[in-house]
């Protein structure tokens, strides 16, 4: 069992920047964020793919949001930047993932609760 709690959500305004943390109870190799807004799907963010050494992105947030992981402290980070309404969403810590594609959320077996971003214009 791998227990995940995430925190750093908020509300900012466009162009403002928030870190997510995502703190778990032990280490897994490949750990991801995703999010979903309000009618919408689930839908992968970023990925952190085995050792933290290798990242995926989603097209959409590329160049303005950064994941890393500290596997000694089993924190996972999302620092996002240049934050848009549209990336107003709920945002999940995922863990355990199967390494294949990253931003699948059915590759994940444990999740987090979530913390809510929320942009403002």
């Amino acid at each position: 069992q791998v227990q995940l709690v995430e925190s750093g959500g908020g509300s900012v305004q466009a162009g403002g920047s928030l870190t997510l943390s995502c703190a778990a109870s032990r280490y897994t190799n490949c750990m991801a964020w995703f999010r979903q807004a309000p009618g919408s799907e689930r839908e992968g963010v970023a990925a952190s793919v085995g050792s933290g050494l290798s990242t995926k992105y989603a097209d959409f947030v590329k160049g303005r949001f950064t994941i890393s992981k500290d596997n000694v402290k089993k924190i996972l980070y999302l620092q996002m930047n240049g934050l848009k309404p549209e990336d107003t969403a709920m945002y999940y810590c995922a863990a355990d993932g199967l390494c294949f594609d990253g931003l699948v959320s059915h590759e994940y077996k444990y999740w987090g609760q979530g913390t809510q971003v929320t942009v403002s214009s």
